[in-house]
């Protein structure tokens, strides 16, 4: 017999009764009744119940051996009685009567409960992640993560792409966020970046000739923490093809996610074909440019039914209304609460009005609106009897803000959400450029390697805000999977749109020699997209914070508590990479106060 096991703990079954076994594991759980042990004993592949009679060296041992301790048991098959069979167990039917067993790995008193999903706080399960991980969920999210990684290789293979690795060292990149730097050691005072994304490397591949490429690949960033995005690093399906246009890539990106989401998510619908929503449009009707569509209500610009209006409050400002259906039952409660909810989003208020039997409007904000101000309402917004309409008025991106939040919310307060669906949509036609609110200069807007909708005519004829590029963003449940664009390939179009965006030719040459030579070297048309991995799996396990899909995770402050990083550098280590060291200076304590975190003297 195997030294540590002829089977797995998930593995025995009604026909193994009788059998000689050894199993290895985890001792998850134990429970003493009458004297008889039941012991749990749980490896990578399921659970089995063992049992040690009294009086026998299995029992004496078995109750002295700490929980979460590895074990080896060697005992024999046998059959539960019926009021004993556990149906929610593969290997419900039978236990294992133990007749020997082997510490092979003691373990000390547990920091908190492995086998159930107590309220620890993240700091600590993520001081001690080896444990974390051995909790059911945990475990099912990460093996989830690697069987949704594999069907990705399979699925983008099977579609005529080609896996290829790309630099992790190499020159910053324009990507948005901050880079992490790598000193060199033998060119000193110069430094690598970690890339923010494959970005140059897989247009080059496909100024190479390689046609379709994907990786799933790891990229790094040196930005804040939210629920959807982690610290640090993150991995995408990196994806580049040639001789393609957005639809081309829509295609391909439809069919993998739809068959991805199909294969994971146990039974979940998901849209088919994805919508295409315009840029502005989305940021009308929904309030963003990644729009919920399981919530089945939207945003109206109502604006200009108050321009003349002697509303003051609504004067001059911009209105979006937010029509709800069916709210005829909804007590005043409601109302308040919504109120309530907008004022978290930094709303001073929320205005609202309700549609009567007889046409007439209730709330309160009603008497200031005019008969002429109610019939273009009732109008503008499609309002039927027994529907409210709630009012944002200020600023355009205020307003926006949180109004899509207000939609979402009175969605799921009123029945009118989608539960146990992937609603998909790209959004397309963003804005190639934009305005600094500060400076009022202009800048890209999103990726600076797109290309402009119209070409070099629309560079040089058109207002700059008034630009649209071939960009695109896929969206699943309100979250952004990625983004993606049809690149620029042509030298005179990129010297163009760096030029708006107030780069000087030289610079150009300067930043981004490598691609400029490149495409002047014969580029064919291409583009690409990258979904994040780590998203659509956060999707999928339906887990509302991204951490828990990654095995390893840094903490909201950007630190590895297992590991300890980010850590001190030794002085000799800093020479060898010609670095000193300038640290902010440190806040001086008020006197007779202690500083924060050490012991008064």
């Amino acid at each position: 017999m195997h030294r540590y096991r002829s089977h797995t703990c998930g593995e025995l079954r009604a026909a193994d009764v009788d059998a000689d076994v050894r199993l290895s594991g985890w001792l998850h759980n134990r429970r003493d009744l009458g004297g008889i042990l039941f012991i749990d004993l749980r490896d990578h592949h399921g659970l089995v119940q063992l049992v040690a009679r009294p009086g026998t060296p299995a029992n004496e041992a078995l109750s002295a051996i700490t929980k979460e301790s590895v074990v080896r048991v060697d005992g024999r098959v046998t059959a539960r009685g019926a009021e004993n069979v556990n149906p929610e167990l593969p290997t419900g039917e039978i236990e294992v009567e133990v007749s020997e067993v082997e510490v092979l790995g003691a373990a000390e008193p547990l920091p908190f409960t492995i086998n159930t999903e107590d309220g620890v706080n993240e700091e600590r399960r993520l001081e001690y992640r080896f444990l974390d991980l051995r909790r059911e969920r945990m475990h099912r999210n990460i093996m989830l993560r690697s069987s949704v990684i594999a069907a990705l290789r399979q699925k983008m293979t099977a579609l005529g792409f080609n896996e290829m690795a790309t630099p992790i060292l190499s020159a910053t990149s324009p990507e948005g966020a901050r880079d992490f730097l790598v000193p060199s050691r033998l060119h000193a005072g110069k430094f690598y970046a970690l890339p923010q994304a494959p970005q140059q490397f897989k247009q080059l591949l496909m100024i190479a000739g390689f046609d379709r490429y994907f990786q799933i690949a790891p990229c790094f960033r040196d930005e804040d923490a939210r629920a959807d995005r982690s610290p640090g690093e993150f991995y995408q399906l990196d994806v580049e093809m040639s001789f393609v246009e957005q639809e081309d890539v829509f295609q391909v990106i439809e069919k993998v996610m739809t068959d991805l989401f199909t294969e994971f998510g146990q039974g979940r619908e998901v849209t088919s074909p994805f919508p295409r929503i315009p840029y502005r449009e989305s940021m009308l009707k929904y309030g963003n440019d990644k729009p919920d569509l399981r919530a089945r209500l939207e945003l109206v610009d109502v604006s200009h039914v108050f321009e003349g209006s002697g509303f003051k409050a609504f004067a001059g400002k911009h209105v979006r209304a937010l029509a709800v259906p069916d709210t005829a039952d909804q007590p005043r409660k409601f109302f308040d609460q919504m109120g309530e909810f907008a004022a978290e989003q930094g709303a001073k208020g929320l205005a609202w009005v309700r549609i009567g039997e007889d046409g007439k409007l209730t709330g309160p904000i009603a008497k200031f609106l005019t008969e002429d101000d109610v019939a273009r309402l009732v109008t503008e917004v499609g309002g039927k009897p027994g529907t409210a309409v709630f009012f944002g008025a200020g600023e355009f991106d205020e307003v926006s803000k949180i109004m899509s939040a207000v939609r979402v919310e009175a969605a799921k307060r009123t029945g009118h959400f989608e539960e146990n669906v992937f609603r998909f949509c790209w959004i397309v036609d963003f804005p190639m450029f934009e305005k600094n609110e500060d400076s009022g200069e202009i800048e890209f807007s999103h990726n600076p390697f797109s290309m402009p909708q119209g070409g070099l005519e629309a560079l040089r004829t058109k207002d700059p805000l008034d630009i649209l590029a071939w960009q695109y963003d896929i969206v699943c449940n309100g979250i952004e999977l990625s983004s993606g664009a049809i690149r620029n390939h042509e030298p005179e179009i990129m010297y163009e749109a760096f030029e708006i965006a107030g780069y000087s030719k030289d610079e150009v040459e300067s930043e981004f020699g490598g691609m400029l030579r490149a495409f002047k070297f014969g580029a064919p048309p291409h583009g690409g997209i990258a979904p994040g991995v780590d998203r659509i799996v956060m999707l999928l396990a339906d887990e509302p914070n991204i951490r828990e899909t990654i095995a390893f995770p840094l903490n909201g402050n950007a630190q590895d508590l297992l590991m300890g990083a980010p850590s001190e550098v030794e002085e000799a280590r800093l020479r060898e990479l010609h670095l000193s060291l300038r640290k902010p200076p440190q806040v001086k304590p008020a006197e007779g106060k202690q500083a924060e975190g050490r012991p008064a003297e």
